[in-house]
C-alpha cells in the first residue's frame, strides 16, 4: 500500500521499529526480512518501506505494537566487557549486566572500549541518544586515568595543546593531576569531543601506558557510588537533557 498523502513525513520501516524502541535498526531489518512485520495488515520485507508513523498500522509477529515508554539508565561498566549488542567471537558484552532484568530493547549511548570502565548511558530513545553524542551538544565527559609514570609540566601542556594524530588534532580540554604515587599517577581528563580511543592515543604518543581509565561524568551526570556492574534508571531531572556541571 502506497501512502497517498504528500505532506506526511515518511520513514523507512526499520527506522520506525527502532524509534518505537522495539529493536535496533539492524535487528529490525532482520525481523522484516524474516516476514515478521506487517504494515496495514500486509507482510513487508523491505526495511526501507515508507511508513507514516501517525497513520500506518505496524504489526510485529501478529500483534499490533504500541510505542513502548522511553527508558533512560546508566551502568557502571566493568572492565573487560564490549560495548556492543552481540559479539561474533562470543565475548562478554555490557548486556551481561542486565541479565534477568525486564527491560525493553535499549542501546548504549556512545561507547567505552573493552579495557575502560565507568559511566555508560543506555536508552531506547534514539533522538535523545543522538543529542547526547552530537558534537553540537557540547557535553563535557570527565575521566580518571591512571598512568604508569609521573608526568612533567611539559607533558601536561602537550596534552592540553594537542597532538596531530591519525591525520587530525587530538587534545584534552582540561587535564590535571589528581594524585601521584611513587611510580604512577592519576589524571583527571575532560573531553568535549569523542574520537575513538582519544585519551589512549594522546598518552601513547607521549610514551605513557594507561593502567586504568574510568569515565566518571557526562555533563552533570555523575557516576557517584554506583557499584561496578550495577545500573539504575535516571530520574526525570537527569533526562532533559544532561547539562554541563
Amino acid at each position: 500500500m502506497k501512502n497517498s498523502a504528500t505532506n506526511e513525513k515518511r520513514y523507512g520501516l526499520a527506522r520506525v521499529l527502532s524509534k518505537m524502541g522495539l529493536a535496533s535498526r539492524t535487528e529490525a531489518a532482520r525481523m522484516i526480512a524474516a516476514g515478521s512485520v506487517s504494515v496495514n495488515g500486509r507482510i513487508v520485507r523491505d526495511p526501507e518501506f515508507p511508513v507514516v508513523r501517525e497513520r500506518d498500522s505496524v504489526t510485529l509477529s501478529g500483534l499490533e505494537q504500541k510505542p513502548i515508554e522511553n527508558i533512560y539508565l546508566y551502568l557502571n561498566k566493568p572492565r573487560g566487557l564490549l560495548t556492543t549488542t552481540s559479539d561474533e567471537k562470543g565475548r562478554d558484552t555490557v548486556y551481561r549486566c542486565f541479565d534477568g532484568a525486564e527491560l525493553p530493547w535499549i542501546a548504549p549511548v556512545g561507547r567505552l572500549d573493552k579495557a575502560s570502565e565507568g559511566l555508560l548511558l543506555f536508552t531506547n530513545d534514539t533522538e535523545w541518544a543522538a543529542m547526547i553524542t552530537s558534537p553540537e551538544s557540547g557535553l563535557d565527559k570527565t575521566y580518571h586515568v591512571q598512568i604508569n609514570r609521573l608526568p612533567n609540566p611539559d607533558e601536561l601542556e602537550k596534552m592540553r595543546c594537542g597532538l596531530e594524530l591519525d591525520g587530525g588534532p587530538h587534545a584534552m580540554k582540561q587535564v590535571s593531576v589528581l594524585r601521584m604515587g611513587v611510580k604512577n599517577a592519576w589524571l583527571e581528563v575532560v573531553l568535549d569531543q569523542g574520537k575513538n580511543r582519544h585519551i589512549r592515543k594522546i598518552l601513547a604518543a607521549l610514551n605513557f601506558d594507561v593502567l586504568r581509565l574510568i569515565r566518571v561524568q557526562i555533563g552533570n551526570l555523575k557516576l557517584g557510588d554506583l557499584p561496578k556492574g550495577a545500573w539504575r534508571v535516571l530520574d526525570k531531572s537527569e533526562i532533559s537533557p544532561p547539562k554541563q556541571s
